[in-house]
């Protein structure tokens, strides 16, 4: 009994570890750009960097190159940084320090992080546009019998309900704009697309037999999956629509609109990722382009710490011609990256016990 209940769960158990070890891949990839952008940027404009590290803690792995530059991979893949020579909080001594440099280079340097991700998040909506598509619904099967079926076809791409736009960009779905715009025994206008071209389908919206207080207009649908064009035109806006709602999400955090069971830290996730994508590998390209909008919207706040406030900084310095004393900058850093690891191990117990 107690081997075969073994035998049964451990196939779960490797399924499990397997999503895990993806959704680690996942962060990892998103830091690795993150850096990346730092570290490109920095060799564009001749600033020398002395290590490039995915992840914290003792090295896994440590290369350094003939120009002195040291790559790494570290034991813990929650993080990573660009070390700059001289450091980025302390006061230049060779003129090959970080700090050595004009004000406009570094900045460009703190923001290439966040491009790179706001860049990887277009990337990655294209390629889940393309692949999987996500937020326009195409028609997969019509109930035959029903007050429908002939009207609307398998293949029709639903664009609008009664001229409403469908998207993620208008904050709209298929269902939620039925809802909105029709009830049990009433008539919708449904625009679609149909072999290249746009009908207009007046569609009845009927009781379901197994839920009377239910409309439904009987059929099933599924993610339409853009063209190579329209992937193109849409995966920056949906990409931006992605940002400005992490940003809409923090000011209801900060408000208190949404309580801390909305957020997670680094291993609430892992766990979430690898939730999901066990469910449908689709999840899985779902996250990509939200993840890389929330490092680019995360990192440029102006938290200790973080890209935004050292973009401060140095802006501060360069409109009074000298830095605030770099020993209280670092501190302020320093303070700033003791509360967010507090902050973030206190979300993911607080998501463990409740």
């Amino acid at each position: 009994m107690t081997s075969s209940l073994l035998l049964a769960t451990f196939p779960e158990i490797m399924n499990t570890v397997l999503y895990i070890g993806i959704a680690i891949l996942v962060l990892l990839v998103m830091i690795t750009i993150h850096e990346l952008g730092h570290y490109l940027v920095a060799r564009w404009l001749k600033i020398k960097v002395e290590e490039f590290a995915v992840g914290f803690g003792p090295p896994i792995f440590k290369r350094k190159l003939k120009n002195g530059e040291t790559f790494s991979l570290r034991v813990v893949p929650l993080g990573g940084y660009c070390a700059f020579k001289g450091g980025e909080d302390k006061d230049a001594k060779d003129p090959e320090d970080f700090n050595a440099h004009k004000p406009w280079k570094r900045i460009l340097v703190l923001l290439g992080g966040v491009t790179f991700n706001l860049v990887s998040a277009f990337v990655f909506a294209f390629i889940l546009l393309i692949s999987f598509g996500y937020d326009i619904p195409q028609i997969k099967s019509v109930t035959p019998g029903t007050d429908n079926y002939g009207i609307i076809k398998e293949g029709d791409v639903v664009r609008a309900v009664n001229g409403e736009k469908i998207g993620f960009i208008y904050d709209t779905t298929f269902s939620s704009l039925l809802n909105k715009h029709g009830g049990i025994n009433e008539w919708v206008e449904l625009t679609v697309t149909r072999n290249g071209a746009e009908r207009k389908l007046d569609i009845f919206i009927y009781a379901d037999p197994d839920d009377a207080t239910r409309g439904i207009i009987g059929v099933s649908t599924q993610a339409y999956r853009y063209s190579f064009i329209e992937a193109l035109i849409w995966c920056v806006p949906i990409a931006m629509a992605m940002a400005w709602k992490i940003l809409a999400f923090l000011g209801m955090l900060i408000t208190g609109a949404i309580g801390l069971s909305a957020i997670g830290g680094p291993i609430t996730t892992i766990t979430t990722i690898a939730d999901y994508s066990a469910q449908n590998i689709a999840n899985l390209f779902v996250f990509l382009p939200f993840i890389a909008a929330n490092l680019a919207v995360f990192n440029i706040l102006p938290i200790p710490a973080l890209d935004g406030s050292k973009i401060i900084f140095t802006t501060v310095e360069w409109i009074r011609k000298k830095p605030i004393n770099r020993n209280v900058e670092a501190i302020i850093h320093f303070a700033g990256l003791i509360v967010l690891f507090a902050f973030v191990i206190f979300i993911d117990l607080f998501h463990l016990f409740t």
